[in-house]
C-alpha cells in the first residue's frame, strides 16, 4: 500500500519519467531494426553499410551526450525535454523522407541521442535530483517505461509499416511527438518551478552548512572511486550487447535451436520487469554503494550456466539470472551517483557515464566477433565476460569500502 500511495501521491512527475522512458525505445535498436528492411532497399546498403552508418551514429551520439547531457543542471526542465522531443521528432521526419545515406546518417545520429540517450538520461536523473527519501522507488518506477516499451513498440510499429508504410510510419511517429506527447509532457511537469525552488533551497542550505557534498564532473574524474565502480557499471551493457548481438553462435554451440532461444527472451524480460519493482524500495533501504558490490551476482550466475548448461532449460534460467542484474541495475546506478557525488552537478555526471555506457555497446559486437574469428569459442568469450564481472564486483567492494572510512 505504502508503494501504491507514493505513486499516486506523485503521479504526475513520476509519470513524466515513466514516459520519457517509454519514448526512449523511438532511439533503440529493436525499433530501428525494424525499418532495416526498407532503409537499405531504398539506399542499395548492404548490411555492412548500414551496421556501419548505424555505428557512427551510435558513437558520435554517446559522445555529444557528454555535453549535451550538462545541460540538464542548467536549462529548465520543461524547456530541455520539448528541445528533446523535438530533436525526436526531427530525426523521424527524416527518417521518413530519408534519400541519401547522410541523411540517414542525420536522422539516426537524432533518433539515437535525443531517443536512447537523451530521454533516458531526462528521465532518471530527474527522478534521482528531486526525489529524496524515495529515490530508488521513483527511479524504478520512471525506469519501468524501458520493459514497457520494449513490449509495446515492436508490435505496434509492425502492424503500422503493414496498414501505413514504413516511410508514413515514420511522419506517424513524428506527429504522435509533437501533437501529443510534447502537450503531454508540458501537463506532466506543470508546477515543476515550485519543485526546482525547494531543490534550490536545499542545495543552498547544504552548501551554507559546510556539508556540500555535490561534486562536479571535473572534481569526480579525480577521485579514485569512480575508477573503482566504473567497471562494475560497464560490465552489464557490454555483457548483455555481446551476447545478444552473437546468439546465433551463441545457440549453435549450446545445441540450442535459435527459436527456443529467442522465445527465452520472456524470462528476461519478465525478471527485469520484477527486479524493477523489487530494486525500488531495497535501494531506498539499503543504499546504492551498499548493493553495488552485489548486484552483478545474478549476471555471474547467467555466465556460468552458459559455460555449464547445455540442457535446453539452461537458455530461460540464463536469460532470467541476466534480467535480474539488468533491472537492479537500473535503479541501482541511479541512486548511486547522487550518494557518491551530490545532485548540483548530476546531469554532467550522469551524461559521461551514459555516453562510457554507449561506447561500450558500440564496442562489445567488434570485440567479441574479432574474438570469434580468431578461433576462441562463445563459451571462452563468456568464461573472460565471467572473470571480469568477478573483479568488477571485488573492485567495486573495495571501493565503496574506502569510501567510507
Amino acid at each position: 500500500m505504502d508503494y501504491l500511495r507514493f505513486i499516486l501521491e506523485n503521479r504526475r512527475f513520476l509519470g513524466f519519467g515513466f514516459l520519457l522512458a517509454v519514448l526512449s525505445g523511438y532511439g533503440q535498436t529493436y525499433l530501428i531494426s525494424l525499418f532495416g528492411g526498407q532503409i537499405r532497399e531504398t539506399l542499395n546498403l548492404s548490411n555492412g553499410g548500414f551496421g556501419g552508418v548505424y555505428s557512427t551514429a551510435t558513437l558520435i551520439s554517446g559522445f555529444s551526450l557528454i555535453w549535451l547531457g550538462r545541460l540538464l543542471d542548467r536549462v529548465d526542465l520543461r524547456v530541455f525535454s520539448a528541445a528533446v522531443l523535438v530533436g525526436a521528432a526531427l530525426g523521424c521526419l527524416l527518417m521518413a523522407g530519408v534519400n541519401h545515406v547522410l541523411v540517414l546518417g542525420v536522422a539516426l545520429l537524432l533518433l539515437r541521442l535525443c531517443g536512447q540517450g537523451l530521454m533516458m538520461h531526462t528521465a532518471q536523473t530527474t527522478m534521482a535530483r528531486y526525489f529524496h527519501e524515495r529515490r530508488g522507488t521513483a527511479i524504478s518506477v520512471a525506469t519501468l517505461g524501458l520493459p514497457t516499451g520494449e513490449a509495446v513498440f515492436p508490435a505496434v510499429v509492425v502492424a503500422a509499416i503493414a496498414v501505413l508504410g514504413w516511410r508514413q510510419t515514420w511522419l506517424a511517429m513524428a506527429l504522435l511527438l509533437l501533437a501529443v506527447v510534447l502537450p503531454l509532457a508540458m501537463w506532466l511537469l506543470r508546477g515543476h518551478g515550485r519543485r526546482q525552488e525547494a531543490q534550490e533551497a536545499v542545495e543552498r542550505e547544504r552548501a551554507a552548512a559546510g556539508s556540500d557534498g555535490d561534486w562536479s564532473r571535473r572534481q569526480m574524474l579525480r577521485d579514485p572511486r569512480f575508477y573503482g565502480v566504473l567497471p562494475a557499471v560497464l560490465a552489464p551493457p557490454f555483457t548483455m550487447t555481446a551476447l545478444f548481438i552473437h546468439q546465433v553462435p551463441l545457440a549453435s554451440e549450446k545445441g540450442w535451436p535459435l527459436a527456443w532461444l529467442a522465445s527465452s527472451f520472456l524470462a528476461f524480460g519478465s525478471c527485469h520487469v520484477l527486479s524493477l519493482l523489487v530494486a525500488g524500495p531495497l535501494v531506498d533501504r539499503a543504499g546504492g554503494q551498499r548493493l553495488l558490490p552485489v548486484y552483478l551476482a545474478p549476471l555471474a550466475v547467467a555466465l556460468l550456466v552458459l559455460i555449464g548448461v547445455d540442457a535446453l532449460w539452461g537458455a530461460p534460467l540464463y536469460l532470467a539470472c541476466a534480467g535480474l542484474s539488468m533491472g537492479v541495475g537500473g535503479t541501482l546506478l541511479g541512486a548511486l551517483w547522487v550518494e557518491l557525488y551530490g545532485t548540483r552537478h548530476l546531469g554532467a555526471i550522469r551524461a559521461l557515464i551514459q555516453s562510457f555506457m554507449v561506447l561500450s555497446t558500440a564496442l562489445a559486437p567488434g570485440v567479441v566477433g574479432m574474438l570469434l574469428d580468431a578461433g576462441l569459442a562463445m563459451t571462452d568469450v563468456v568464461a573472460g565476460l565471467l572473470a571480469w564481472v568477478v573483479a568488477a564486483s571485488l573492485l567495486a567492494a573495495v571501493a565503496v569500502h574506502a569510501g567510507r572510512r
